[in-house]
């Protein structure tokens, strides 16, 4: 698959996994804990932030039916879209400057555009790529206009059946743009590690063709380490200060600590990985003589008869190789043998 290139940053088949921190609502509509929350992404060691850029005129309608009540076991049961939406987004006048922060801490900072006006927005501001949410992938005149900027395009899966990412997909690639990053996404908040499906994501690389990633809401970073061995080259994960915070994320979102935490085990998990190959380690190779070998188990005068008791496969592996055992078995020593003598052909004759 060809590299994509994001602020700078490569995702790539060898490239380490890119690290997103999301940021949400988790400023509580604050702008001083806004400029906190990424100063401490950017120290527990994300490489990028990223944020939602809608109103909740853009995203729904201010109507209290039934219709647009949230009702469906979520952490936001008995509010209106509206009102969750008034209360979680991220005012369009922070992110120009948020941006610049970011900027400065030499982290990437991009964007969830949720209609048009927000990628007219986000263009202004020259984002190095988009983010297709969950429950945005059926919205193909939305994906269909933030495709044809030309940048990247990173799709959450959550709440897609497979058609959907084939048109999601599809409708990309129509707009001339094969950048394209599918994210596996379970979209429960907060969701269990049971229904994460990670296996679906090496299926996702080779029915589309395009590097994977994981947006997760999983509590801890299981998840996150176990996708990089699928791989993952991307890892989203919402981030806040602390949770005692509260806001609409709060019970799914990592703090700096755990953050932190996860970054290390991924970066671990991906050196554990390394490459196929059966060259061993100088270290590795050193402990070859801790395998067993061929040894001369008790006293031999010369002409005496090799059998079971006087040759042995024992450690360390000093001596003959373990597979010739049965050709010396019968053979008389050619001279005195002491106990403990590493076996070697010369020391034995027909």
């Amino acid at each position: 698959m060809k590299d994509i290139f994001i602020g700078g940053r490569v995702i790539s088949d060898v490239s380490p996994a890119f690290i997103i921190a999301e940021l949400s609502c988790n400023h509580l509509q604050n702008y001083e804990l806004a400029e906190k929350t990424i100063i401490a992404m950017k120290e527990s060691g994300a490489d990028a932030v990223k944020f939602q850029t809608y109103t909740p005129d853009t995203l729904t309608l201010n109507a209290d039916s039934e219709l647009f009540r949230i009702n469906q076991g979520t952490l936001w049961d008995s509010k209106t879209f509206y009102e969750l939406y008034g209360e979680a987004y991220t005012p369009w006048e922070w992110q120009p400057k948020l941006k610049k922060l970011a900027d400065e801490l030499d982290m990437v900072c991009f964007s969830s555009p949720f209609d048009f006006t927000a990628v007219d927005f986000l263009e202004k501001m020259d984002v190095p790529a988009y983010k297709i949410a969950s429950f945005e992938i059926t919205d193909i005149p939305l994906i269909e206009y933030t495709a044809s900027k030309g940048r990247p395009i990173i799709i959450s899966t959550g709440i897609a059946h497979l058609e959907d990412i084939e048109l999601a997909v599809e409708t990309v690639r129509r707009a001339g743009n094969e950048q394209i990053i599918l994210l596996k996404c379970t979209s429960a908040y907060p969701a269990s590690p049971e229904e994460a499906n990670l296996l679906t994501m090496p299926d996702m690389a080779d029915k589309f063709g395009v590097h994977i990633g994981i947006s997760d809401h999983t509590h801890g970073s299981i998840v996150p380490v176990v996708s990089v061995s699928l791989g993952a080259k991307v890892i989203e994960k919402h981030f806040i200060l602390e949770r005692a915070l509260g806001g609409p994320d709060a019970a799914f979102s990592m703090e700096p600590n755990e953050f932190k935490k996860m970054v290390e085990d991924v970066r671990t998990a991906e050196a554990s990985l390394g490459k196929s190959d059966y060259i061993l380690t100088p270290k590795a190779e050193n402990s070859r003589n801790f395998s067993r070998s061929l040894f001369i188990a008790e006293d031999v005068k010369k002409g005496e008869i090799m059998n079971e008791k006087n040759l042995r496969s024992v450690r360390p592996g000093y001596g003959l190789h373990p597979k010739y055992y049965k050709e010396i078995l019968g053979k008389k020593a050619a001279c005195d043998l002491k106990k403990g003598t590493p076996a070697s052909f010369d020391l034995f004759m027909d």
